[in-house]
């Protein structure tokens, strides 16, 4: 036979190199984690959220009285 024949094609592709990280992502210390945890959660945006509000609402309170005690004399 001739070597100048062509390379036959391969029907089934050869498998892919998996693109997935090899190496697992390093967690934090259980001490990080507890010393984190208040900043991380929702719960300290919830709580400044309400705070502002009722710093908000005594603000609006404090307006009121004061124009109606001004208009009252």
């Amino acid at each position: 036979m001739s070597k100048l024949r062509k390379k036959t094609v391969e029907l089934e592709p050869g498998a892919r190199p998996s693109r997935i990280r090899r190496d697992p992502a390093l967690a934090d210390t259980p001490e990080n984690l507890a010393r984190n945890a208040w900043w991380d959660s929702r719960e300290w945006e919830i709580r400044l959220a309400v705070a502002g509000i009722l710093f908000f609402a005594l603000a609006i309170a404090a307006v009121v009285f004061d124009i109606g005690e001004a208009l009252s004399h």
